[in-house]
């Protein structure tokens, strides 16, 4: 069963082009799914709207079965969905640690031990201690990436959606980080990537490709 649907979606910047056009697509829980096309054809716009930051023009964008439009969205983003943002969006001048632990308080979850669950989860990602205690101004592109991957499942969401998330690093940090995302929906969440890269898409286990007024799906 699909955790995730795009209901006969559409999106116009301008109201009269569509950016996209009548997506119906599904997303399932444990899967890993990956976003293709060339610059322009909306990638971004799309992981918006399931982000629930954007409205669609038409159609319905549905989580666990409830239109997104009909949510608190702002509970819906602390709670359900965690997003990665290709340009990290850390807090600087906190430690890898804090910034992961701030995403738990902003969530309103009640979260035991945070301290702990934050080291816990900059461990699974591949960060020591002494790492996790350094700010993330001292940290490299690959390590500041693997904290916003920490930062956003630390309030453990259904969905994960990751924009552009290897776009900036070398490919051995490439593939580190896309194991890492494929660990998390082995867990259990649905993982949604947007890439430009074709290494990354060969690792997804289902992949859209969005064109100007057309859409295409693979499976492996």
């Amino acid at each position: 069963m699909s955790v995730f649907t795009l209901d006969n979606v559409s999106y116009s910047y301008d109201g009269t082009t569509n950016v996209l056009d009548s997506l119906s697509w599904g997303f399932e829980a444990g899967k890993l799914y990956g976003i293709v096309g060339r610059s322009g054809a909306g990638k971004t716009t799309l992981l918006s709207l399931m982000a629930g930051l954007t409205n669609p023009s038409a159609g319905r964008v549905m989580f666990d079965g409830t239109d997104l439009a009909t949510m608190d969205r702002y509970r819906y983003r602390s709670h359900d969905v965690g997003v990665i943002f290709q340009s990290f969006n850390l807090l600087p001048y906190l430690s890898a640690v804090e910034n992961v632990e701030l995403s738990m308080y902003a969530s309103g979850k009640h979260i035991q031990n945070s301290r702990l669950r934050a080291m816990a989860l900059l461990h699974q990602v591949g960060l020591d201690e002494t790492k996790a205690k350094r700010r993330v101004l001292k940290l490299s592109g690959g390590e500041q990436q693997r904290v916003a991957i920490a930062r956003a499942i630390g309030y453990d969401p259904k969905v994960v959606l990751a924009d552009e998330p290897t776009g900036n690093l070398d490919l051995g940090t490439q593939q580190d980080i896309i194991d890492t995302l494929t660990v998390l929906a082995a867990s259990g969440r649905c993982v949604v990537v947007v890439t430009h890269s074709p290494e990354v898409a060969k690792c997804m286990d289902s992949v859209y490709e969005l064109k100007v007024q057309s859409v295409k799906r693979h499976n492996r």
